[in-house]
C-alpha cells in the first residue's frame, strides 16, 4: 500500500508535501520535519481509513467486496465475512460509498442516453398506517425521483432530482455532456430545447429502439440499481439514497 501511494519511492506528508520526513518504528508512523501543527502521518492519513482502528487488513477486502459484488453486499455480509459488528461493517460501507464518488469534472461525450426513474415501496406492500403517512396521490406520487446521464462504452452519472421539470433535468445534462454530442432520452416533455446537442427521441409508447435512438442502457443501470437496492439493501432512507446510487454508478 505505501508503494501504491507514495509510487515514486519518496515519502511526502500528506499535509505540506515536504520529503524531509523519518520513520519512527515506535509508533509505527512518520514524522515531518516542517513547522505545522500535523507532523505526525500514517498511511492511512487525508482517506478514508483514517482515524479507522479498523485494520488495512478488513478495509481492503470490504472495498474489494463492495465494488465487485454486481448487486452489491449489506453490512451483515461484511459481519459475517470479517469479523467486524454490523454496525461497525455499515459504517465501513458508507465510507467506502463515500470514496466512489466521481470527483471528475471531465464532461461526458459521443453518444450519450439520458433518463429518470423513481425509486421507493410499493404501495401493496405497505402496511396501512405507512400508506396513509407517505402515499397521498397516484403513480409515482412520494418516491424518489434519480436522473442520470450515461456514455455508451463510458461511465454513467446519476443524482437525486427535486423533480423531474425541465431546468433541473436540461441542467444535469448540461453540467455533463459536452456540446455537440448525440443525445438520446425519451419523449418527456422536459427534454424539449436541447438545441446545442444533437437530441433524439425514442417514444416508448410505439417503440424501444429505433436504429441507434434508444435508453436501454440507462433502463439496464436502473435494473441493477433497483436489485440492489431492494434484494440486497431491502430499506434505504432517502437521506441516504445518493450513496447507494454512487456506488452502483462507480461498478
Amino acid at each position: 500500500m505505501v508503494d501504491l501511494r507514495w509510487s515514486d519511492g519518496t515519502i511526502k506528508c500528506p499535509t505540506c508535501g515536504g520529503t524531509k520526513v523519518t520513520w519512527m518504528p515506535s509508533q509505527r508512523v512518520w514524522k515531518c520535519y516542517a513547522g505545522h501543527p500535523k507532523r505526525t502521518f500514517s498511511l492511512k492519513t487525508g482517506t478514508i481509513f483514517e482515524d479507522s482502528p479498523i485494520t488495512l487488513e478488513k478495509w481492503l477486502p470490504t472495498t474489494w467486496m463492495l465494488v465487485n459484488c454486481k448487486n452489491g453486499i449489506s453490512s451483515w455480509e461484511v459481519h459475517r465475512a470479517i469479523g467486524v459488528t454490523q454496525k461497525t461493517a455499515w459504517f465501513m460501507l458508507q465510507r467506502i460509498r463515500l470514496a466512489s464518488q466521481d470527483q471528475t469534472h471531465n464532461k461526458l461525450g459521443g453518444e450519450v442516453e439520458v433518463d429518470e426513474t423513481f425509486i421507493g415501496g410499493k404501495a401493496r406492500n405497505m402496511h396501512a398506517s405507512e400508506r396513509a403517512e407517505k402515499i397521498h396521490g397516484r403513480g409515482p406520487d412520494g418516491k424518489a425521483i434519480v436522473a442520470a446521464v450515461l456514455e455508451r462504452g463510458g461511465t454513467v452519472r446519476a443524482k437525486v432530482c427535486a423533480t423531474r421539470r425541465k431546468p433541473e433535468l436540461q441542467a444535469l445534462i448540461r453540467e455533463n455532456v459536452e456540446a455537440g454530442s448525440a443525445v438520446y432520452s425519451d419523449a418527456l416533455k422536459s427534454y424539449d430545447g436541447l438545441d446545442e446537442f444533437q437530441h433524439q427521441v425514442i417514444d416508448h409508447a410505439v417503440a424501444y429502439v429505433d436504429g441507434n435512438v434508444h435508453t436501454n442502457n440507462c433502463e439496464n443501470f436502473w435494473s441493477l440499481l433497483k436489485r440492489s437496492l431492494k434484494g440486497t439493501y431491502v430499506a434505504v432512507e432517502p437521506f441516504h439514497l445518493f450513496r447507494y446510487i454512487d456506488e452502483q454508478a462507480f461498478r
